[in-house]
């Protein structure tokens, strides 16, 4: 409605002596003049700029004679100012034009600029215009005047003799004999046969405002008392006079009325505003609500703010100014929704949280339009102070200028169909749209269900609220300013009227003459090419968009004559652009309705209008036609009492009864807001109905309307849209009613299910009140939101320390901006919906709106409010509501999460009321687990724990830790961890407290070892190549996980935790999930070494390897081998150019994954070796680390340097290697490939491979995990990984373990049984393992042979590792020169890894195996 803006400023005015001090300010009826007065002087003022016109100063002799001047009453055409003194005198001033100079003060304009001279109004607009004051006429009352009010074209002043003078302007008596109070009866009503009279003798009027709509004078005695004196008869005498009066006020202090809404509302010395209206039948005063502060808001005020001193409704009588003997200053709307009130927050405390003064006020009076509040401060009223205080400019009386920002509803009520919230203030506009550029035609989606439409796509709006079909209208906090075009300003202030097309792209204002409109498109004001045809115009009943047509009703200065103008927005800003329509009276109000348009007029008739788009050659036009015109002079007393009117489709039948469905949407009513009274009319659908089709739609006759009904009371703005929404029609066919203090109301239809006939008894809409937090100022109907703005405050004091900046306004008042905000109200209709025993409605109504991301809020909202008022009710309720919305609430998946919500936000004092209505905490628990919905069952934990012994609480947190262990839920798991120990501790009276020690984060990898952890959350490209170099010991974990599980062990509740993880890891390894069991082990810190120790010829066997096999192929997402078809027919040429099988087989035992720095060694001899001895006719049984001969090292050299190499097959498996270190990222390779000459088998064999090969995070993992069964000594399991991986070297290494060390037969045997099976399905199924079998066939043979004959193990010696540091380095030296500077050095990569880290591993390596530093270094890779 009304907001403050920035901080107010302070008018140059300072007083030299107490004389000169301002006390009173009064505008004139223009509100462009403000008369000041000070004790003896009389200063006037102009608005825009605002300046100092001409002062009048009073003589000495006369001002002792006269008193002190004290109120000022400007006559209706400000030509005089009235002023009365204390002495009972009344001075008539004349204002006349200086003759020389016309005006004081002049705009400069540069030479050459567009600012033409010739414009006429040009110098009013522009200039202060030079007045002179003279006094013509005194007049002696003989008794101090009390009040002076201007009547048309008489002053009436009240004196404290009792008497009330009728005085003409010209200083005359007008012959009437003044008429005494005392004589005038006064009664409670109108009907009465006669009134009582004031029956003492010195009752006076201390305050009286005359209200023009209401033809009469609220009054206030000196007693305390009101009344209401109106003339019975059009003659003013003491016998044509008759006063009501209300009983129950006796303390008040001043009035003001308001003419639109005919409310008179008086101050009270209590500190409250009681408004009240007169009963149009009996004419009795009624009082219609009261202003005032509670406690709630204002604890430490809310009772000391003294008596009301001065209230004055704004110019738009849309809003109300209150203050207070003690100081502050309130505003309210028109029906008491309190909007600004500065006795709290920011307005009354410093930043450093002590108290300021309140700014006390003698005089106010509204600017135009409502933009500025002209105050005079004064901070001390006696004499004596203001002299002791003068050199401080603060203490001292000063004029100040409080600027607002309004609500375009205030005074162009049509925009009450649209979304957007728009709001004017003196230069600007605030639109809280988003960016226009993307929008969608509302029309084309009227029809649509998934979406809302006239939707825009915001530059804000990530994608989270516009998936779900959210407004943007929603956005963030801040507003779309758009500057009013300063050339249009200059001539035309103030702005008038404002209106935003439905899209939200364009931009309307009307001035003091003219208009101009904006595009937020092109960023773009369009004014008129010819000023004389915009000075020609003046905007009277508002202006409102038709798609691209602007709408407006005008007067036309040089015909005299009311129109009805469409302008389109494309063309140019030309009076031969428009269509006029010329109409017989003056048009005050004006809305638009899909095509049609209504007007209201000055003689009070109702005009419909038909509009359409006109192609006239090349340019489009409108055309207007009159459609119906309807006269209400029967049911409107006065035309200017009229706030809004609107067409719309609703209507007390709800479509379903309708003969006709179209006609459901069509312009059934027409809503008029009669001075806060909504009346409707329909459509008389009684009589015979015109079937549609037999008729031209165009010449088809309207149904005539019904009388008025009355629908409302109190209402402020109506909003209603025309668009229809199958899905949601409750919202969409709603009529939403703002009503000030009283909060909203909806005016719902109820639909039947399921189409069925509706009950006769049944009423087919309701109206359900409802309160809200917030204004309301637009209404998004589909997302069931209001938007609104609010005031909010921001202090600078702090910058201001010195004591001489204590004074500034910047310290005195916080800078005042406005937010937008919004607010739910969906959880208020379903609550009201459900008291009145309509749960059926409310159903349909919440799965209309279910898809909403907010509808789990409504509902959680809705039942915490009705707990809380009712669990907290002093009284016993006798209809409960609560059992009611529980029931209503588990018609939605959402109940369980909606009831352990509200009972985390609520006190447990309420729980058991709460779960006495929604049942049993432990079956709501169990209800979660079927539901899978382990969250929201993890928060019934924490109220069970609260509500049952610890016992029922443990049994039901094994339950649900069991549960998430099996869903490899992790991190619910570790709060588990947290919360059982936290009840076995004794703690069970608090929620389990955080543990100190640090959790490993549940980045989702296998993050247990703290130096050494492969994360699986990071991609191949950005793990650095020092992350495959496992450092340190891997037999007990380091860091804080670690010692937690140290800590405490011997408690019995570790133990229980420790027992329910193995079981857990038991059923992992039984069911062959070893992804699952690293993810377990990871992310829970569980000692997986230690336990596969324990373990290892119990739950760690292998029972099945082919199953394993699979299981693992298919949980790591391996792809099993398979052999190209060209390998088998390649030929075996000579030494040179070895055969594309033996490549295969190199690819297939070589690990595929790591660098080619890694082959270098004691591995790469046992490789080429093993291939060499399959690919010949004989099997030679070399003896592994026999002969490192040169022609076998030939392979390994890369021969991607070698251009004149004309057939080099083993660079194929280089290349793989050398770029498998970016995963396939090929720019990587040296450019010289470009000349490598390949065949289409080669190219088929590497697309082969690397298709042969898992992901890249599935091949850290598994060596990882190799890692740790080799560690713990489960070797069948090594097995298994060596085969995935197809790494021959890993199982040569493992069958070396497997027979030197005193390995337990039963594993041997087990390997060997396994290693057959295996054999035997790759025969069959899988004869892609079939080389890589063959390879390690050797091994598998030495392997029967010691199961056999159990040979000693120390025959076998272990392989040397002396050589294997030298063969590496000059490798690593040659890579680490063409790599691209790796921080990290290579020989800590890849296998060469493995031996430099076991050299320092064996220290804290496992003592179970002795033989390890000799046997297994150079191979786990």
């Amino acid at each position: 409605m009304y907001f403050l803006s920035g901080w107010p400023k302070r008018l140059l005015c300072a007083p030299r002596s107490p004389a000169e001090a301002p006390l009173h300010v009064q505008s004139d009826p223009r509100r462009a003049f403000f008369a000041v007065l000070a004790p003896a002087r009389l200063s006037i003022w102009y608005s825009r700029p605002t300046v100092l016109i001409v002062t009048y100063k009073e003589p000495a002799k006369s001002s002792t004679q006269f008193g002190s001047y004290k109120q000022a009453e400007w006559r209706p055409d400000s030509t005089m100012i009235a002023v009365s003194t204390a002495n009972g005198y009344i001075l008539f001033f004349h204002i006349t034009s200086s003759r020389g100079d016309k005006y004081l003060y002049e705009p400069v304009y540069p030479k050459g600029s567009p600012q033409m001279k010739g414009i006429p109004h040009f110098k009013e607009e522009h200039c202060a215009p030079a007045l002179n004051l003279e006094m013509k006429k005194i007049l002696d009352l003989q008794a101090p005047i009390m009040s002076l009010q201007s009547v048309l074209e008489d002053l009436l002043v009240a004196t404290s003799d009792g008497l009330l003078h009728l005085i003409h302007w010209e200083g005359m008596t007008n012959g009437r004999k003044a008429i005494n109070l005392s004589t005038v009866p006064f009664s409670v009503d109108l009907q009465s046969s006669r009134g009582s009279f004031l029956g003492f003798a010195d009752v006076h009027i201390k305050d009286m405002e005359y209200c023009a709509t209401l033809d009469g004078f609220a009054v206030v005695f000196n007693d305390g008392k009101v009344g209401f004196i109106t003339p019975v008869s059009s003659r003013f005498t003491a016998e044509q006079l008759h006063g009501v009066w209300p009983q129950d006020v006796i303390d008040g202090t001043c009035v003001a009325v308001n003419n639109k809404y005919r409310l008179m509302a008086f101050g009270c010395a209590s500190g409250s505003v009681q408004v009240y209206t007169i009963d149009n039948t009996t004419g009795a005063m009624l009082l219609s609500h009261k202003l005032e502060l509670t406690a709630k808001q204002y604890p430490d005020i809310w009772n000391k703010t003294g008596a009301v001193k001065i209230i004055r409704w704004s110019p738009d009588n849309s809003a109300v100014i209150v203050t207070w003997e003690y100081g502050g200053l309130s505003l309210w709307s028109v029906f008491g929704a309190q909007l600004i009130c500065t006795l709290g927050g920011d307005f009354a405390y410093r930043s450093d949280g002590t108290k300021k003064d309140p700014l006390k006020i003698n005089s106010m009076s509204w600017g135009a339009e409502g933009y500025h509040l002209w105050v005079i401060s004064g901070f001390g009223s006696q004499h004596n102070e203001i002299e002791s205080d003068l050199r401080s400019i603060v203490k001292q009386p000063s004029i100040l200028l409080f600027q607002f920002i309004k609500s375009v509803l205030t005074v162009n009520p049509c925009m009450s169909n649209q979304e957007q919230v728009l709001l004017q203030g003196e230069d600007r506009l605030y639109l809280n749209c988003g960016d226009a550029s993307q929008t969608q035609n509302p029309k084309s989606s009227s029809a649509c269900t998934d979406h809302t439409p006239s939707r825009e796509k915001s530059p804000f709006a990530d994608g989270g609220l516009e998936s779900q079909g959210l407004s943007t209208l929603l956005g963030h906090r801040h507003w779309h300013v758009v500057q009013i075009s300063s050339t249009y300003l200059e001539s035309n202030w103030p702005i008038r009227f404002s209106a935003i097309d439905e899209l939200g792209q364009n931009i309307a204002v009307a001035g003091k003459f003219g208009f101009a409109h904006y595009s937020l498109l092109t960023k773009k004001w369009k004014l008129f090419g010819n000023i004389t045809q915009e000075q020609n115009m003046i905007v009277t009943g508002g202006l409102a968009w038709w798609n691209d047509f602007m709408v407006l009703a005008c007067y036309n200065l040089s015909d005299r004559q009311e129109e009805l103008r469409i302008y389109l927005r494309t063309s140019n800003l030309d009076n031969a652009f428009a269509h006029v329509t010329k109409a017989p009276a003056e048009t005050l109000l004006l809305s638009v309705f899909r095509d049609m348009v209504v007007v209201f007029r000055l003689d009070c008739s109702i005009c419909l209008y038909s509009i359409e788009r006109k192609f006239d050659g090349s340019n489009t036009t409108a055309s207007v036609q009159v459609l119906q015109e309807v006269s209400m002079s029967r049911y409107i007393p006065h035309p200017f009492l009229v706030v809004s009117i609107t067409l719309t489709s609703v209507s007390t039948e709800n479509g379903i009864t309708l003969k006709m469905p179209q006609q459901a949407r069509d312009a059934e009513s027409i809503m008029l807001n009669l001075a806060g009274q909504l009346i409707m009319m329909q459509r008389d659908r009684s009589g015979p109905q015109i079937r549609e089709k037999d008729s031209n739609p165009n010449q088809r006759k309207l149904l005539p309307f019904c009388p008025p009904v009355v629908l409302a009371q109190s209402v402020e703005n109506v909003w209603t849209t025309c668009r229809a929404n199958k899905q949601k029609r409750h919202l969409l066919e709603a009529l939403w009613l703002s009503c000030g203090g009283a909060g909203m109301k909806v005016w719902l239809p109820l639909f039947p299910r399921d189409h069925r006939k509706p009950h006769s008894f049944l009423s087919q809409r309701i109206m359900l009140p409802f309160h809200i937090n917030i204004y309301p100022l637009a209404v998004l109907f589909e997302d069931a939101l209001v938007l609104g703005a609010v005031n909010d405050t921001l202090l600078y004091d702090s910058l201001y320390t010195r004591n001489s900046a204590r004074e500034q306004l910047e310290v005195l008042f916080p800078f005042c901006v406005v937010e937008r905000t919004s607010q739910i109200y969906l959880h208020h209709i379903l609550r009201q919906l459900l008291v009145r025993n309509l749960g059926e409605q409310a159903l349909l109504l919440a799965q209309s709106c279910a898809a909403l991301p907010y509808f789990p809020h409504v509902l959680e909202l809705m039942l915490h409010e009705v707990l809380e008022e009712e669990a907290t009710s002093r009284e016993p309720i006798p209809d409960p509501l609560l059992p009611t919305v529980a029931k209503f609430i588990t018609e939605f998946p959402l109940f369980l999460q909606t009831v352990v919500h509200c009972a985390r936000k609520t006190e447990y004092a309420l729980w058991n009321y709460l779960f006495a209505a929604v049942g049993n905490p432990k079956d709501l628990f169990e209800e979660c687990l079927m539901a899978q919905d382990l969250d929201t069952a993890a928060s019934y934990l924490i109220i069970l724990q609260n509500m049952e012994v610890p016992a029922v609480s443990r049994q039901h947190a094994t339950l649900l830790f069991n549960t998430a262990l099996e869903q490899g839920k992790w991190d619910l798991c570790r709060h588990m961890i947290r919360f059982l120990k936290a009840i076995g501790s004794g703690e069970s009276e608090t929620p389990p407290s955080t543990p100190t020690t640090q959790e490993p984060s549940s980045s989702g990898g296998f993050e247990f070892f703290r130096n050494r952890s492969i994360s699986l959350s990071q991609s191949a490209e950005n793990v650095p190549p020092g992350k495959f170099s496992l450092q340190k010991t891997l037999s007990m974990p380091s860091g804080p996980s670690g010692k937690r599980w140290s800590k405490d062990s011997d408690c019995a509740e570790n133990m229980y935790i420790d027992m329910m993880l193995w079981r857990h890891a038991r059923r992992l390894l039984e069911d062959v999930r070893l992804k699952d069991l690293g993810c377990f082990a990871a992310q829970l810190g569980f000692e997986l070494i230690s336990w596969l120790c324990k373990e290892r010829t119990r739950a760690a066997r292998v029972d099945n390897f082919v199953v394993a096999l699979k299981r693992l192929h298919k949980d790591f997402l391996w792809p099993l081998p398979i052999i190209p078809a060209s390998s088998i027919s390649s030929p075996f040429k000579n030494g040179k150019c070895r055969t594309v099988g033996e490549q295969l087989l190199k690819s297939q035992s070589a690990d595929p994954f790591l660098t080619s720095e890694m082959d270098a060694g004691i591995s790469n001899i046992q490789r080429s070796q093993s291939w060499l001895s399959n690919i010949g006719p004989t099997h030679r049984d070399t003896d592994i680390a026999s002969s490192p001969g040169p022609q076998m090292q030939d392979a390994f050299l890369s021969p991607l340097s070698h251009k004149g190499d004309e057939c080099s097959i083993g660079s194929a498996t280089d290349l793989t290697e050398s770029s498998s270190m970016v995963d396939g990222d090929w720019t990587m390779v040296d450019e010289n490939f470009s000349t490598l000459s390949l065949t289409q088998s080669e190219l088929e064999h590497i697309s082969m491979e690397l298709a042969s090969k898992g992901p890249h995070k599935s091949q850290v993992q598994l060596r990882y995990l190799l890692h740790i069964f080799m560690e713990a000594g489960c070797l069948d399991w090594c097995v298994v990984i060596s085969l995935i991986l197809r790494e021959s070297s890993v199982v040569s290494q493992i069958l070396s373990i497997a027979q030197s060390s005193e390995m337990d037969g039963e594993m041997l045997q087990n390997i060997k049984t396994g290693l057959h099976a295996v054999d035997r399905w790759a025969s069959t199924d899988c004869p892609g393992y079939k080389p890589f079998l063959n390879i390690i066939k050797p091994q598998l043979q030495k392997l029967s042979e010691i199961t056999e004959e159990q040979v000693q193990p120390d025959t076998f010696q272990p392989i040397t590792v002396g050589k294997t540091p030298e063969q590496s380095s000059p490798r690593a030296e040659e890579s680490r020169g063409s790599s691209s500077r790796a921080s990290i050095s290579h020989s800590e990569t890849g296998s060469n890894s493995v031996v430099s880290r076991n050299e320092e591993d064996t220290t804290g390596a496992d003592e179970e195996e002795p033989f390890q530093d000799g046997a297994y270094d150079c191979s786990v890779s």
